[in-house]
């Protein structure tokens, strides 16, 4: 019998990139990686929310930590964010798309067809262009470059009104899928996040009575999930050691999709 081969469950040294950290999950996770040493470039098109968010990270002890204005839908920007971070840290071995956003329109209004364009355009198409801008540093990871998509269980299913938004977090799990047997073969893996209900800018404006209603409906957990219980399973994703994890969607849901299916 072979002896026990320890495989390796630290970011520690390693470079991470992530899109949209200046709130909700992408803050959660730009705060987990730098508090789990690694070294972290936070980038959002809120160039002050995301210094903030780096102010606070360097105010809790924790100081390899860079913060970028980054408008996504900018191909020579993503391109340039990448160069940043390599110039700031030497490599990047982790890339986290998580920028995004949601407007609900009807198919028979005619802002859908805007809603539609900037929703692919932000939330899937900025995605294979980050990734591509990155896949040379990827490459060079000793232990495998990591690529996380933040999907969404609209991803998985759907609800009315929100046809843009769904439509993207579909094509963020082909891609992913897509992305997974390309790049397999470099060491690179490819998983994306498919978060529920979680409490964030996006559903700000629904009032707190009707949020546990539908949590307590719907959720076999009972309630909303918070955006660091997102960002541990993204980590889970990005380690040494999950290597062997490659293609996946995973929703973290409180077991909405389940129950629902």
């Amino acid at each position: 019998m072979k002896p026990y081969q320890h495989l390796e469950r630290s970011v520690a040294g390693k470079t991470v990139l992530i899109t949209g950290a200046a709130s909700g999950m992408g803050r959660a996770t730009a705060h987990l990686f730098a508090r789990e040493g690694a070294k972290v470039m936070a980038t959002d098109l809120n160039g002050d929310g995301v210094e903030a968010v780096a102010e606070e990270i360097r105010a809790a002890g924790y100081d390899e930590v860079r913060d970028l204005q980054l408008d996504v839908a900018d191909h020579e920007a993503l391109k340039g964010a990448v160069a940043a971070t390599v110039e700031a840290f030497g490599a990047l071995d982790i890339l986290i798309n998580n920028a995004g956003f949601a407007r609900l329109s009807h198919p028979s209004q005619d802002a859908y067809e805007d809603i539609w364009h900037d929703s692919v355009n932000v939330m899937l198409t900025a995605h294979q262009r980050l990734i591509r801008a990155a896949l040379p540093y990827l490459m060079k990871t000793e232990t495998g470059g990591r690529i996380v998509n933040i999907a969404s269980t609209e991803g998985l299913g759907a609800t009315p009104g929100n046809g843009p938004y769904v439509a993207a977090k579909h094509g963020v799990i082909g891609l992913t899928r897509a992305m997974a047997t390309d790049l397999g073969r470099d060491g690179i893996t490819c998983n994306a996040i498919c978060p529920g209900p979680i409490e964030t800018n996006i559903n700000a404006e629904i009032p707190d009575e009707h949020k546990v209603i539908f949590a307590k409906r719907r959720v076999p957990i009972r309630r909303y999930g918070i955006p660091e219980e997102v960002a541990h399973i993204t980590l889970s994703c990005c380690l040494p050691a999950a290597s062997y994890l490659n293609g996946v969607a995973i929703p973290v849901d409180g077991g909405l999709t389940i129950k629902n299916a």
